[in-house]
């Protein structure tokens, strides 16, 4: 009788396992991947690329520079859908400790226009670069 039981047990945990295991695989969280590559080469400064007359509805990401595992490759600019309550906050290389680090772009909710990646001057220069002379997105 307790081995018929026992058995009973682990047969309903083995068949009800699958279930409640796949939904948390299956789910958009799990399905992000992120791969972080340090590297010990800087990347070049940004090159300069007119930016185009906005366009309704649209984002400007601005071009960066991408690591092929050999050497930086630069990838244009590009309009990008518009998500509304959100920013684009555009590709960048860090400086770590260990070395420099890609960090993509992605979208950010628009909790205020001030700190670095905010706009408060409406002229598509983020908040970082519009003091700098060197800026990248200057037009």
């Amino acid at each position: 009788m307790m081995r018929r039981t026992l058995f009973t047990t682990l047969a309903a945990a083995a068949i009800a396992t699958p279930a409640l295991i796949a939904p948390a695989t299956f789910t958009p969280a799990a399905a992000q991947a992120s791969l972080n590559v340090m590297i010990g080469t800087p990347p070049p400064q940004p090159i300069y690329e007119v930016v185009p007359a906005p366009r309704a509805g649209y984002v400007w990401a601005p071009g960066y520079w991408q690591w092929n595992g050999y050497r930086h490759v630069w990838t244009s600019g590009r309009w990008m859908a518009e998500r509304r309550g959100y920013h684009w906050v555009p590709d960048r290389w860090a400086q770590h400790q260990n070395g420099w680090r890609h960090e993509p772009g992605h979208w950010d909710r628009q909790v205020a226009e001030r700190g670095p990646w905010g706009d408060r001057d409406h002229d598509g220069v983020p908040n970082q670069f519009d003091n700098h002379p060197y800026n990248p997105y200057r037009r």
